[in-house]
């Protein structure tokens, strides 16, 4: 199953700010809770974007871990590359497709990460394979995603806005179905946390933004609704108007995140 992708950094730092400025918790904070890191470990982060993930994991070891982050987009692993330079955290950002063999040996790593990420896997099965291999026995996946109830007063005004269905999107169609049987028929225990953060928009101004970054990074996904800069920007003026409507019927919007943490043993 071949995902149709795009990430950019802008789109990616957008969403992250916004989940920081108008969440009411702190998914790092519930990642390190429900995580048993431990100083002296070996951790691989796949899909590692610009770090965030690998530096909130060497900050809470106090830097006495060995972390490798990697991905296939490079413009994401130099910027990763830039912040671990300027703030002296020793972490090793390396390029590397989850779609092919993972160029690294077997039974070395204590725990591998995939934080919103597995989900755009072309062979699900396969993915997880590698990771599970160069896991050492004992060792933990940790994977990140949305479940089936994530955001949907997000779907649900751009749903109103166009008058047409949302369609399926990678992870809250795949991730608590295809991703956790195929986790579960590889891995010894597999463990699941549900994480729920309502970030609340009292204006329009953030909800549009983060519709914007979130329909501008999926784009392909979105083809149904859109495909050229023309059409996108009538999309926006349609929910625009939605979302305005309700914000002045209720006082705000409330968009709930809702993403579920799988933990593996092998």
């Amino acid at each position: 199953m071949k995902i149709e992708y795009h990430e950019t950094t802008n789109d990616l730092q957008t969403r992250i700010n916004i989940h920081n400025q108008y969440g009411a918790k702190d998914i790092d904070a519930w990642m390190l809770d429900i995580l048993p890191l431990q100083k002296g470990m070996r951790i691989l982060d796949v899909g590692c974007g610009a770090g965030k993930q690998c530096f909130s994991f060497y900050d809470f070891l106090g830097g006495e871990a060995s972390i490798l982050g990697v991905d296939i987009n490079e413009e994401l692993l130099g910027q990763a590359r830039q912040i671990a330079e300027k703030t002296n955290r020793k972490v090793e950002f390396s390029e590397l497709n989850f779609n092919e063999v993972f160029p690294l040996d077997s039974n070395q790593f204590d725990l591998v990460s995939c934080c919103f990420a597995i989900y755009y896997a072309e062979n699900i099965p396969f993915t997880i394979e590698q990771m599970h291999r160069v896991l050492k026995p004992g060792g933990r996946l940790f994977t990140t995603g949305p479940m089936p109830t994530n955001k949907q007063v997000f779907y649900d005004i751009i749903r109103e806005a166009t008058g047409k269905p949302i369609p399926p999107m990678p992870g809250s169609s795949r991730y608590s179905t295809e991703i956790f049987g195929a986790i579960e028929k590889l891995f010894s225990k597999v463990e699941t946390h549900i994480f729920e953060n309502p970030l609340t928009f009292e204006t329009v101004e953030p909800f549009l933004a983060y519709t914007r970054a979130s329909l501008s990074e999926d784009r392909k996904l979105w083809n149904s609704l859109f495909n050229t800069k023309e059409e996108f920007e009538t999309i926006m003026k349609q929910i625009e108007q939605v979302a305005r409507a309700r914000i002045e019927r209720d006082g705000k919007l409330v968009m709930t995140k809702v993403v579920g943490g799988f933990i593996a043993t092998k």
